[in-house]
């Protein structure tokens, strides 16, 4: 009997994990795991990719989520770094040539944070030394000695005036504007009214005398300004001189400690220059309390500022290479940023208001990302391009990167980028990147593939036992023994959907492990066993399962229409899989066919609906093909059909129901009826071989809650392909089913078997003269096409095709 030749035995519906493999009484007798378990491609990529210096050669991390890929290029990373070279501090200063540019340094690891302690004592100390020098006693001694000879030649300029205006009969008065000459008479001054009695001749003469005075005044007094400029260039010397004397030995100092760095020495030169341009800076004279005063005081610390450097990136602390990840990554926080701040309603920035970001942190080592992150801002993605491309870091405001202006801003010298860049991400973005973006195949040429499943073998047994180890000492968790590592790979087998694999959605199974340590303590039990993984896998599902036990109560209630017992003509049980969150269930679909005359072909319902996707579609298409290799050899197919899920009110996508539309199809066509308690998946050719599917556990047991809750009859049972076989990891409560015969499996190669367990009719083979066996499946269906092929002649073509669609429908019929 075909069903019992093709029934699934209890044995190979689920692969229980052999205690024997397990050389362990628990996971205390386990070292943990160290690094990733399996994943041998993932593991050769990364190393490559790390050891590769040229450009270009970033790193893309793809596979499903929490398949442990953070971990891992985390853990390589820092494996690599360790025998890298610590990169160099960057620091940025002022640019005295340009101070809305500033300048990169680049100084040996903690040499960075030596350099700028120093240049801020050596300011302390300035701010100290300038102002005492310049209050002491030799300081004004020296500084005396140059006004009192320029007092001493002011008087003589002045006395020198003085006796060539008394030749002439004039005297020299100071008055608030000035010298000026008074005319004298005997010695006396000539008054107004005196000079205005004078005869003109006289007045004339005292003029002429006049006029000689007022020159040799304006000779004097030019003498005086040029002796003045060369007093104030004296002092000036002077000033510099002992400022010079003063602050280089304390320069000096700092210029020993970095004689090894040229551009150190050439920026010191410099910040001496400056201090002694802006020694009145230094000074700690007392300031007149006048609003205008407080312009002089920010300037003074803005000068002073200046002179001690941006510590942008300190690796004092870093051993080796750095390994950054950024898991919150803002374009400051990605890409540095510059500050402002508000000075008198106005926002100004300089060189000590840059700040870093993560690619200056890891520059010369690696920077992990996830692409998640990148790609919900453009602008990050864009940008962390454009710095790879150009293989230099360049700090800018963000109003700049989007050209939105803004406040007055800085063009800091970029920085040479050494990076190697780790972005982690889904699989399918990968994909598109690849293919629409240019640039992503030129900058991420490594790629590291990772599979969301291994193989079951003794050998990743063990390393997944060490996976269990580690979680529990990682979080502190009970130990399990031998039984409970063994339901854990059991539960692995299921999430890969296959006897021969092991998931490797590492978050999920760390997740099992920990709150199967939980019910063992909540119930007080000092290690874990397969009850308390049983309990927490039952648990997690009863926390989510709220919308499959619904669904079910609507099947039971008679809400949604589903036949687990009976024959109905042209009506097959189809099932789906349906994934809400992080549940996944199996659901059955009544799925029925009306065939008639008529010349419409197969008219899938859901198409015309636009409630299908194109894979559903292309599975219907393919009936088409089977049904005209199979009939159409010796007549036209003359046939109008129509295929729909019946309460479906959502999308349908997959070609796993192709099978169960097929056999509707065949049983609407033949007249014989579909046993009910059989459900069906599986897709189908156009030869009529069965494919496989995916989710066959899901619906088998989705089909099977079913059943139970109505009543195990001992003829309920799924037809699954013979494929699928392998991938059978069914629940328990399932596989006692099927061990006491109460419910049943039967895997199928092709459409004619599986029309004959649906049916309990043979298919039948066709014959070489193209007919078939009388009787058979085949042989109805045949002559039922032949049927209406004859009524539908030339002449009656259009009111035939009306008439005979009324009267020669043929639908689901309940056998009674």
């Amino acid at each position: 009997m075909i069903k019992q030749r093709l029934r699934v035995p209890a044995e190979k519906v689920r692969l229980y994990c052999d205690l024997s493999q397990l050389s362990f009484k628990s996971t205390q007798d386990i070292p943990p795991l160290e690094g990733l378990m399996g994943q041998e491609r993932a593991r050769r990529a990364l190393e490559f990719g790390l050891q590769v210096k040229n450009r270009g050669y970033n790193i893309f991390m793809s596979g499903p989520s929490g398949t442990g890929k953070t971990t891992f290029a985390r853990a390589m990373a820092k494996e690599f770094a360790k025998s890298g070279a610590t990169p160099p501090d960057w620091l940025y200063v002022y640019n005295f040539s340009d101070r809305e540019k500033p300048q990169s340094m680049s100084l040996p690891a903690g040499r960075g944070a030596e350099y700028r302690d120093s240049m801020r004592n050596l300011i302390e100390e300035i701010k100290t030394e300038i102002p005492r020098v310049f209050s002491g006693e030799e300081f004004e001694r020296l500084k005396g000695k140059v006004l009192e000879e320029f007092y001493s030649k002011t008087n003589d300029l002045y006395q020198e005036l003085e006796n060539f205006a008394g030749e002439l009969q004039f005297s020299i008065s100071k008055t608030a504007n000035g010298l000026a000459s008074v005319p004298l008479a005997n010695g006396q001054p000539i008054g107004q009214e005196e000079y205005e009695n004078l005869s003109e001749e006289e007045k004339e003469e005292i003029q002429g005398r006049n006029r000689r005075v007022q020159e040799k005044m304006n000779e004097t007094m030019r003498r005086y300004r040029e002796l003045e400029r060369e007093t104030k260039q004296s002092v000036s010397n002077l000033e510099q001189k002992v400022g010079l004397d003063t602050i280089g030995p304390l320069i000096g100092e700092v210029r020993a400690r970095f004689a090894d760095f040229p551009q150190v020495i050439a920026y010191l030169e410099e910040v001496e220059k400056d201090i002694l341009e802006n020694l009145d800076s230094f000074s700690d004279k007392e300031e007149p309390q006048n609003p205008m005063m407080m312009f002089r005081r920010f300037n003074r610390v803005s000068v002073m500022g200046r002179y001690i450097p941006n510590l942008l990136v300190d690796n004092s602390q870093v051993q080796g290479r750095p390994v950054i990840e950024e898991n919150n990554p803002t374009f400051s926080k990605l890409f540095g940023t510059i500050d402002y701040e508000a000075e008198f309603g106005v926002l100004s920035t300089d060189f000590s208001k840059l700040k870093r970001g993560a690619i200056h942190a890891a520059n010369g080592g690696y920077l992990l990302l996830q692409l998640s992150d990148l790609v919900k801002n453009p602008i990050l993605w864009e940008n962390l391009k454009r710095t790879l491309r150009n293989n230099e870091i360049v700090i800018e405001s963000i109003f700049r990167n989007l050209n939105l202006g803004g406040a007055v801003t800085l063009e800091p010298e970029a920085i040479p980028l050494d990076l190697k860049v780790i972005v982690i991400g889904e699989p399918y973005i990968f994909d598109l990147l690849h293919q629409y973006d240019e640039e992503f195949r030129k900058l991420f040429k490594i790629k590291v593939d990772f599979d969301y499943e291994i193989n079951r073998t003794p050998d990743n047994l063990m390393e997944y036992t060490r996976f269990v180890s580690a979680t529990c000492h990682k979080e502190n968790l009970l130990p399990f023994n031998q039984a409970a590592i063994a339901r854990i790979i059991d539960y692995s087998s299921r999430l890969a959907d296959d006897q021969r694999k092991m998931s490797t959605l590492l978050n999920r199974m760390r997740d099992l492990v920990v709150e199967a340590s939980t019910w063992a303590a909540r119930e007080g039990f000092e290690s874990v066993g397969a009850e308390q993984v049983e309990k927490a896998i039952s648990e997690k599902e009863y926390r989510s399962n709220r919308i499959e036990l619904r669904l079910q109560e609507s099947i039971l209630e008679g809400t949604i229409m589903i036949e687990t017992e009976g024959k109905v003509v042209g009506q097959v049980n189809g099932l789906a899989v349906y994934q809400l969150g992080d549940h996944t269930f199996g659901k059955p679909s009544r799925i029925t066919a009306r065939t008639y005359m008529g010349e419409k072909g197969v008219v899938n319902i859901e198409r015309e609906s636009r409630m299908s996707g194109q894979i559903h579609d292309k599975g219907v298409l393919t009936l088409s093909g089977y049904l005209g290799g199979q009939y159409a050899h010796d007549k036209p197919l003359t046939l109008s059909a129509s295929l729909g899920f019946e309460q479906l009110y959502g999308g349908v996508e997959g070609d796993s129901a192709s099978s169960a539309e097929l056999f509707a199809l065949l049983s609407s066509l033949s007249s014989r009826a579909i046993d009910q308690s059989i459900a069906v998946t599986g897709s189908v050719d156009q030869m009529g071989c069965i494919q496989p599917i995916g989710g066959v556990n899901y619906k088998i047991e989705g089909f099977f809650k079913i059943c139970r809750d109505r009543g195990l009859t001992g003829e309920q049972g799924v037809i699954i392909p013979h494929q699928n076989v392998k991938q059978l990891m069914l629940d328990e409560e399932v596989v006692e089913a099927v061990r006491q015969n109460k419910f049943h499996i039967w895997a199928i190669s092709h459409i004619d078997e599986g029309i004959e367990i649906l049916t309990g009719v043979e298919a039948g083979r066709k014959r070489k003269n193209g007919g078939f066996k009388p009787g058979t499946i085949h042989h109805l269906v045949n002559s039922q096409l032949k049927t209406w092929g004859k009524k539908r002649g030339p002449a009656d073509k259009p009111k035939a095709d009306k008439g005979t669609a009324r009267g020669n429908r043929r639908g689901p019929e309940r056998e009674k």
